[in-house]
């Protein structure tokens, strides 16, 4: 049977529209079963903290399970690569942070772009490190979490901004860096506010500086590195990253999720428990920032010669 133009197009037209209108379907069901989210370093640390509680908040708003998986290995790459590879469909979602936009740098070898292969989903917060020592004058010896962790990239910033020639010494994790610089074996360390604060409070350890541009609401009396170092500022940050090609209609409601949770006085009292600040944004400003952090950090790097093979 021979079909009429007009009813040939108009049909046409519709099968057209179906995969559009299946997608966004899709996205009205998600999800239907459980989440994945996919933590770079082992349970305990700031990572997997701020995955548990952001999973905990879409578990309850979404309606299924977000099930966390530590994934530790290679500065976050391991858990990097495992959401690159896996389905687009916004069931494996990873925590991304500083340590993804420092290792496009940092790692040659690198199976996967970060910034191409992963799309940014939302910021949950961004926040300083702290500069602290214990009384230990004529040393200067600088503790680290390894290469290419935060304390080491921010203690690379402050040598090639000021000059001073720094010892960097490299541990196997922030924990173990922290109990030498508490037990008085090394002089200085660039750490996360969230694992120093408790020690600092108990006046185990000595702040010298926050990394933010502005001072802490913690730590209100300690100065910033910029008060000393015009310029200065290192920060963190974390947030939540899916697979390229994810569905935009996924990826819009995970992100208005995650911003309604950010926009909760709970949430922002917690996070500020941390010493961070929330930081809420849409999928694309998130991804301009991912790309100027990245962009500055790199220059922080290939200044301090840093290469992991």
């Amino acid at each position: 049977m021979k079909l009429p133009r007009r009813q040939f197009l108009h049909l046409a037209a519709g099968a057209a529209a179906l995969p559009a209108l299946s997608r966004i379907a899709s996205a009205q069901a998600y999800p239907t079963r459980p989440v994945r989210l996919i933590a770079g370093f082992p349970p305990g640390g700031v990572v997997d903290v701020f995955a548990r509680l952001i999973g905990q908040w879409l578990s309850d708003r979404l309606g299924q399970p977000i099930i966390i998986e530590n994934r530790a290995g290679a500065g976050g790459n391991l858990a990097a690569e495992a959401v690159v590879k896996a389905p687009p469909d916004g069931y494996t979602l990873l925590m991304v942070g500083s340590n993804n936009a420092w290792n496009v740098t940092l790692y040659d070898n690198l199976s996967f772009n970060f910034i191409r292969d992963i799309a940014p989903v939302a910021s949950i917060y961004h926040g300083p490190a702290i500069a602290y020592a214990k009384s230990n004058p004529g040393k200067v010896n600088m503790a680290s979490g390894g290469v290419g962790s935060s304390q080491h990239v921010y203690g690379e910033l402050f040598k090639m901004m000021t000059g001073v020639d720094m010892l960097h010494v490299p541990y196997r994790g922030g924990g173990p860096a922290l109990t030498d610089l508490l037990a008085g074996q090394v002089p200085v360390m660039f750490d996360t506010l969230a694992t120093s604060i408790e020690h600092i409070k108990a006046g185990k350890l000595r702040a010298l500086a926050v990394t933010s541009a502005t001072r802490s609401e913690v730590l209100p009396d300690i100065p910033t590195v910029g008060d000393f170092v015009p310029g200065y500022e290192g920060t963190g940050w974390q947030g939540v990253g899916a697979p390229r090609n994810t569905p935009a209609e996924i990826i819009d409601k995970l992100n208005k999720e995650i911003n309604a949770g950010l926009a909760d006085p709970r949430m922002k009292a917690r996070i500020a428990d941390f010493g961070y600040t929330v930081f809420a944004s849409s999928p694309a400003d998130f991804r301009t920032f991912i790309g100027a952090y990245t962009e500055k950090w790199a220059k922080v790097i290939k200044f301090s010669g840093a290469k992991i093979y």
